[in-house]
């Protein structure tokens, strides 16, 4: 065949695919968009040449995609919410050889007003099935992709691509960083691009729940099995999690007796209800997270060393914002985004001279820190331009580091002296109220207000 033949056969084909489908998606084996058509390139704002290649979680929101492709099982009609619209899709793997070799997906209705049109049975349900739908979003659901990871530091793009390639397995992982790095979001990111994301996401703060009522928040109770307790019982949080993922947050103050149990739901699946007589089997990936030391609270018999290797098996370690100087600027523009349509009011630049200062600043308390600092100099900015003037005196009093003779551990302990001490005065002396503030648990304020000799 001649290869003028070839390419007018291709340029037919071409048109084909654009006028039989509205938008339509492949992917290889391994979720990497290989082929996306004009009109779906056209919606998503995108040039195709810049989508080709990547992972369509990165290009198409609350895809379904790379899922099909590890299952092998096809979805049709699916109800795919996409930049504020429901839409209609069809997913469906492609064998070759008996093994998927990847995926295709297209959209059958443009969006849901379509569908209303062609079914009015449909079109009465559909406001309900909505409704259904966000309140399972936000009961049950993960918030946060990595979409909502914003960097560009080579660290985080390390990390982020880590995510994609453990995310669909079921082994345990641990996230460990300082407070306020965005453990969380990364554990929403896994759970999203999980073949369980459909699936419950259940987060427990082991720091925040009274450690007499942990055992029952966790495992649940049955009827009458202490004093109190609610007429048929009641499901713990790894019951709620059966089938996707539970999230176990500040894992490091969890106490000695829970971490036995713990070990036991590893080890066994199944779990024992307060007052209960038998065992249930539940089936829950566990991701847990940590801004404590374990290896040193295992030699002080703080943590069972047993459960840190269950817990351990995938570690990931984000690294302090210090240490990625790189993504201060991209993060404090997302941010004035976000706060800015929030409160309505427009920033359009910051000023170098704050950069400088953020890029000085050692930022103990990490991301959490800068958008509570952002969003303070958004409301104190006159004018689209924010400045030295507007951000919170602590940044302004402190931009020069006496650094001759001292260790960056010690200027990081001093910094962190300071906030503390701020913090406590802020909140007058509550000490339950300033951990929230600064993102950590009640027992780290403790410690580092004994470390710092700050209880006179």
């Amino acid at each position: 065949m001649a290869e003028n033949d070839i390419t007018f056969q291709h340029e037919i084909l071409e048109t084909i695919i654009n006028c039989a489908y509205e938008w339509i998606v492949v992917v290889d084996e391994k979720g990497r968009i290989i082929y996306i058509n004009k009109n779906y390139c056209e919606f998503l704002g995108k040039n195709r040449e810049e989508i080709i290649g990547k992972h369509v979680t990165e290009v198409i929101e609350n895809t379904r995609m790379h899922i099909v492709v590890q299952t092998g099982k096809e979805e049709i009609a699916d109800l795919h919410y996409i930049k504020g619209n429901y839409m209609i899709a069809n997913r469906i793997p492609i064998f070759s050889n008996g093994k998927v070799i990847g995926a295709v997906g297209t959209v059958i209705f443009r969006d849901t007003n379509e569908w209303k049109r062609m079914n009015s049975h449909i079109r009465s349900l559909l406001p309900q099935l909505q409704t259904y739908l966000q309140e399972w979003k936000e009961d049950n659901g993960a918030k946060y992709t990595l979409q909502d990871i914003i960097s560009q530091s080579k660290q985080m793009e390390i990390l982020k691509e880590k995510v994609k390639r453990i995310a669909d397995s079921d082994i345990s992982v641990l996230i460990r960083g300082e407070s306020g790095t965005g453990k969380e979001l990364f554990a929403h990111s896994i759970h999203q691009l999980s073949s369980r994301s459909s699936k419950p996401f259940i987060k427990v703060n082991c720091g925040a729940i009274p450690e007499h009522l942990l055992e029952s928040e966790l495992f649940g109770y049955e009827e009458g099995a202490f004093t109190g307790a609610r007429k048929g019982g009641k499901k713990g949080k790894f019951q709620l999690a059966d089938g996707g993922t539970i999230f176990l947050d500040e894992i490091g103050d969890m106490p000695l007796h829970m971490q036995v149990k713990l070990l036991r739901v590893l080890q066994e699946k199944e779990i024992e209800p307060v007052g209960a007589t038998k065992t249930v089997s539940v089936d829950v990936r566990i991701i847990a997270a940590t801004n404590r030391p374990l290896e040193k609270m295992i030699e002080e018999k703080r943590f069972r060393e047993d459960l840190y290797y269950r817990i351990n098996v995938v570690p990931f370690i984000i690294p302090p914002l210090r240490e990625r100087p790189e993504d201060i600027r991209v993060l404090t523009y997302h941010f004035i985004d976000k706060i800015g349509k929030r409160c309505g009011k427009r920033i359009t630049a910051v000023d170098e001279e704050v950069l400088q200062i953020f890029s000085q600043h050692v930022w103990p308390g990490n991301i959490r820190e800068l958008e509570n600092v952002i969003e303070a100099a958004v409301h104190f900015a006159n004018g689209e331009t924010i400045t030295v003037e507007a951000l919170p005196e602590y940044l302004k009093t402190n931009t020069v580091y006496q650094l001759e003779g001292k260790t960056l551990k010690q200027l990081l302990e001093e910094t962190e002296k300071v906030i503390i001490q701020k913090s406590l005065a802020l909140h007058k002396n509550d000490k339950l109220k300033a951990a929230k503030a600064l993102g950590i648990s009640k027992s780290a304020i403790y410690e580092k207000i004994k470390k710092y000799g700050l209880d006179n």
